[in-house]
C-alpha cells in the first residue's frame, strides 16, 4: 500500500514558537503554498481514502487540495508539548526542558507527550489502515513529527537521523507498506 503523507504549510506563528497541538493560523502564503502542494499531488491520481488530523492547518490543506470532508483522526495530531504550548523555546523556564532534550524520545514534555507517545499512536494508525484489503493508496495531511514517525514505522531512516529528513511546510512523504 501507498501512504502518501501532506505536511501542512507555514504557520503565522514566530519562528522558535512550540505550538505542538495548539490550532494556530496559517501564514499569510497558504494559498501559494497550497497551490504548489495541490500541484505535487496531482501525480498520484486518485486516493481510496483521505485521512487528516483535526487541527486546522491540516484540514485547510486538505480542503485546498480538493479533499473537503477528509476523515478526521486524532492520531494523526502533532506532538503535544503541554505546558510549554505557544511559548518561545529560548524562553521555557522549566528545569524539565534540559531533560527533554537530552532523551526526546521517552522524555514526555511538561504536561505534554514524549515522542514515542506520537510514535505509538501514528503506528497503531497505519497499523490500522494497512489492514484494509481495499486500500491501495491513501493520502494522510497531518504534521512534520507525524511524517518523521511514518518515516521511521516505514524504515526510511533511524531514530538517530530522522530530523535530517524533516518534511518542508507543504510537503510530501511517500512511504509504501505491506497490507
Amino acid at each position: 500500500m501507498e501512504v502518501v503523507l501532506i505536511r501542512h504549510t507555514s504557520v503565522a506563528v514566530p519562528k522558535g514558537t512550540c505550538y505542538g497541538q495548539t490550532d494556530v493560523p496559517v501564514a499569510d502564503t497558504f494559498e501559494q503554498e497550497a497551490a504548489a502542494t495541490r500541484a505535487a499531488l496531482g501525480r498520484y491520481g486518485q486516493f481510496d481514502a483521505v485521512f487528516s488530523s483535526p487541527l486546522t492547518r491540516a484540514r485547510l490543506l486538505a480542503a485546498a487540495c480538493g479533499y473537503e470532508q477528509p476523515v478526521i483522526d486524532d492520531r494523526l495530531k502533532e506532538m503535544s508539548m503541554g505546558d510549554w504550548e505557544m511559548k518561545q523555546f529560548d524562553l521555557i523556564d522549566d528545569p524539565h526542558l534540559k531533560e527533554w532534550y537530552d532523551n526526546y524520545i521517552e522524555e514526555r514534555t511538561s504536561g505534554g507527550e514524549s515522542f514515542q507517545d506520537v510514535y505509538r499512536r501514528v503506528a497503531a494508525f497505519l497499523d490500522e489502515v494497512r489492514q484494509r484489503p481495499d486500500y491501495t493508496r491513501v493520502a494522510v495531511f497531518a504534521h512534520g513529527g507525524v511524517l518523521m514517525c511514518a518515516g521511521l514505522y516505514a524504515g526510511l531512516y533511524t531514530a538517530d537521523d530522522m530530523f535530517y529528513h524533516l518534511v518542508p511546510y507543504g510537503g510530501i512523504l511517500e512511504i509504501k507498506i505491506e497490507n
